[in-house]
């Protein structure tokens, strides 16, 4: 890696196509279409046995899954998050990604991790002329357990404060006192989010770890990008080689969004149209 990254890797890591079609099209049925609660929430109210059935099969496939990483050794984590960050990194669609979102991992959950790419966004600079443009990025912060997640803007690691779950977020102000932007508020649209998860397949099925935090914030930034006409962002999960399942093994429910495509440690899945396209 280049000298320029050091610096923010290390506080970083110190600081902690017819299966899909048919598959967007079940998830988005007009008839289908539910708010995206935690699933906790959901089985409480639910009266559904159909639906209670599948987040009992999604925290048994959970479980097994959160086994298989934890023995995953150190040696191995290590190897496979290098080389998913380096396909990123020399990635086409990747370099011509102007604005994205991207989540911070947390080694204590044992996530893909995304340090050099955030290193990489926050020192890459691109020419245009005399002028220097900076990637943009926002990164997820929690604000409370309805599945409220906003994407704020952060120029620095010095933006990132760790939460009660030592976990790190955005500060809610910049050190100027103003109030981060949030991305759904901004006036241009996201190209790329780098997504997390416990376990995915090739249909771009994404199971998360419950909460909807991910869901919750994928459909209305979808919603906000249809309202704007702008081009939908790639949806692009970071996976180990044990976190790809085979199809049928992840649960669906309709609040779940699909992905667009999976990089894992053996290369790029590119599994929607617009992923086929793009990458």
């Amino acid at each position: 890696m280049a000298p320029l990254l050091l610096p923010h890797r290390a506080k970083l890591a110190a600081m902690t196509q017819k299966l899909y079609t048919s598959t967007q099209q079940l998830l988005f049925s007009p008839r289908l279409i539910i708010r995206s609660f935690p699933e906790s929430l959901v089985t409480m109210t639910s009266k559904d046995p159909n639906l209670d059935a599948i987040f009992d099969k999604k925290r048994a496939v959970r479980s097994k899954v959160r086994k298989e990483l934890k023995g995953m050794s150190p040696t191995q984590r290590a190897e496979q998050d290098a080389a998913i960050q380096k396909i990123i990194l020399e990635s086409s669609w990747y370099k011509a990604s102007d604005r994205l979102c991207a989540y911070i991992s947390c080694n204590a959950l044992r996530e893909v991790d995304t340090s050099e790419i955030l290193s990489d966004i926050l020192c890459h600079h691109q020419k245009d002329g005399r002028a220097h443009i900076r990637k943009k990025l926002y990164v997820p912060r929690v604000e409370d357990k309805n599945s409220y997640m906003r994407m704020l803007y952060i120029s620095s690691t010095e933006d990132l404060v760790a939460n009660s779950m030592s976990i790190l977020e955005p500060s809610v102000v910049d050190p100027d006192g103003n109030q981060r932007e949030n991305v759904m508020e901004a006036n241009d649209p996201v190209d790329l989010l780098l997504l997390p998860g416990l376990a995915f397949d090739r249909a771009g099925r994404r199971l998360g770890r419950g909460g909807g935090y991910y869901d919750t914030f994928l459909k209305k930034y979808q919603e906000l990008s249809l309202e704007r006409k702008w081009k939908q962002p790639l949806l692009v999960a970071l996976s180990y080689n044990l976190q790809i399942l085979d199809d049928g093994l992840i649960p669906v429910t309709p609040s779940d969004v699909l992905v667009d495509a999976l990089v894992s440690p053996t290369g790029v899945i590119p599994i929607s149209p617009a992923a086929i396209e793009r990458m």
